[in-house]
Parts: C-alpha cells; sequence; structure tokens
C-alpha cells in the first residue's frame, strides 16, 4: 500500500493512499483513535482564530468529532454543535440540508434539532472539519447554520485536499495533495 508522509501540527504521520474511484486517490486523515494528533491539531486550529470573533464551533459529523471536543475543551467552551447524518428521537423538529461528500457513496442529509437551532439563531458560527476537498459538507454546514439563523464567521479544517488549498474563503494547517493510483501526486 502506497502512503503519504504528512507533517502537521508539529506531528509527522503516515496517510493510506485510498481509492475514491479509478481516477482519483486520497490520503487517509484520520484522528480517531490518536489523541496526541487530535490535541495538537486541536490546539493549532485555535490559534487560527481570534477568541473573541466567534460564539460556537459546528461540524458534521463524524471524523471532525474527536477535534471539535478537544477544541472546546481546550477553549473552555461549553457548547459546540454537531449537524447529525440522520435525525434522531431526540431531535425536536430537525432542521435538514442535502450535501455530496467524496468519501461518502450518495447523498447524504445533515440533521440539527430546532433547540440547537434555537441556540444558533443570531450567533456567529465557525465551521470547522477535519479535511476540505470539495467543499460540499462545508457549504451544507453552512446552509444548515443559514437555517437556524446564524451567521458564519469562519471556516477552518486541519487538512485542504486537491484545490481546496487554493481557496481563499478557509483556513487550515496544512495542504493535502490528491494522487495517482501509483501513489504520485496529482
Amino acid at each position: 500500500m502506497h502512503t503519504y508522509s504528512l507533517k502537521v501540527a508539529g506531528l509527522q504521520r503516515e496517510l493510506p493512499i485510498c481509492k475514491v474511484t479509478d481516477d482519483l486517490h486520497i490520503g487517509a486523515f484520520i484522528c480517531f483513535g490518536d489523541a496526541e494528533l487530535t490535541v495538537a491539531c486541536a490546539k493549532a486550529m485555535l490559534d487560527l482564530l481570534e477568541p473573541d470573533s466567534y460564539d460556537y464551533l459546528f461540524t458534521a459529523e463524524a471524523k471532525s468529532i474527536p477535534l471539535i471536543h478537544e477544541m472546546a475543551r481546550q477553549s473552555g467552551a461549553k457548547k459546540y454543535f454537531i449537524a447529525r447524518k440522520g435525525q434522531k428521537v431526540y431531535m425536536p423538529n430537525p432542521i435538514h440540508v442535502e450535501d455530496k461528500s467524496i468519501t461518502t457513496v450518495g447523498t447524504q442529509r445533515l440533521f440539527l434539532g430546532s433547540d440547537d437551532a434555537a441556540l444558533i439563531r443570531g450567533k456567529r458560527i465557525v465551521l470547522m472539519d477535519d479535511v476540505i476537498s470539495t467543499g460540499g459538507s462545508l457549504l451544507a454546514m453552512e446552509h444548515l447554520v443559514e437555517l437556524a439563523g446564524g451567521t458564519v464567521v469562519d471556516r477552518i479544517a486541519v487538512l485542504a485536499e486537491g484545490a481546496a488549498a487554493q481557496r481563499k474563503d478557509i483556513k487550515f494547517l496544512a495542504p493535502l495533495p490528491v494522487f495517482n493510483a501509483d501513489g504520485t501526486i496529482k
């Protein structure tokens, strides 16, 4: 298996290169189970933000959950929001949007309960993710925040994959290239 050597938040990791399509392979960046990486990336991401420039952090499940939790812990935030990929019975009158992501097959829906939406209304929200690639998940989260009545004031990620590294509307810790089947950078 091919790997890509990545340095992010002062740490070195070997990312397995995984097939998405015949023409697209990506470096799999996974924080699950890597406490050292999660803590370091959370701190570095918080350093990208002005402390009083936002009210809440917001992400979509699932891979970025350890990061948002650690960011909240380090910053002293008492609340953060997670857009769920399915409607849950405990969500009163949920709002939702649809999303297409390169790492999820088909269209996914993101849900937010009206109780969380009420807390977001009128607030400044930072969208965060582990990896931004096509921007589909980010756009869906932005629409969900807008539906809830909040204002997105910043967008941050650990990595910007492929062309996303050229975007001016996001902040990220490191670029991540996309790959050919043989492991070479596209």
